[in-house]
């Protein structure tokens, strides 16, 4: 299916309050996106993505902060936008928030607040 994108929303005070290594946050967002992939497996649009591997397509955004990311997952359940948030354990600390595939045009307004994760 064209146009499936998915998004993962990383924290960024891990890195610049925190001092997370970026092997640690790298490690986060492959956590997180395992993680709904694997809770919307059988959905379509997840179906779709992986039934291309060589095109999938994500966007890796940034979020300010633990308020922040957890007010974006209350404001996706809200709008019943399938989703994780990555719990980090055993420091228990949202880290990183990844959608299941979407058409972008279903979802994009929701993260356009928000800018490139940039390392």
């Amino acid at each position: 299916m064209a146009g499936l994108v998915q998004y993962v929303i990383i924290r960024g005070d891990l890195k610049s309050v925190l001092q997370w290594p970026l092997g640690a946050l790298i490690a986060q967002a492959a956590h997180a996106s395992t993680a709904v992939t694997h809770l919307f497996y059988q959905d379509p649009n997840t179906q779709a993505y992986l039934a291309d591997l060589d095109n999938m397509h994500k966007v890796v955004l940034e979020i300010a902060d633990e308020p922040a990311i957890r007010a974006l997952a209350e404001k996706l359940i809200e709008k019943k936008i399938d989703h994780k948030l990555w719990i980090e354990q055993p420091e228990n600390i949202p880290t990183c928030l990844v959608t299941k595939p979407y058409p972008k045009a279903e979802v994009q307004s929701l993260f356009r607040h928000l800018k490139l994760c940039k390392g």
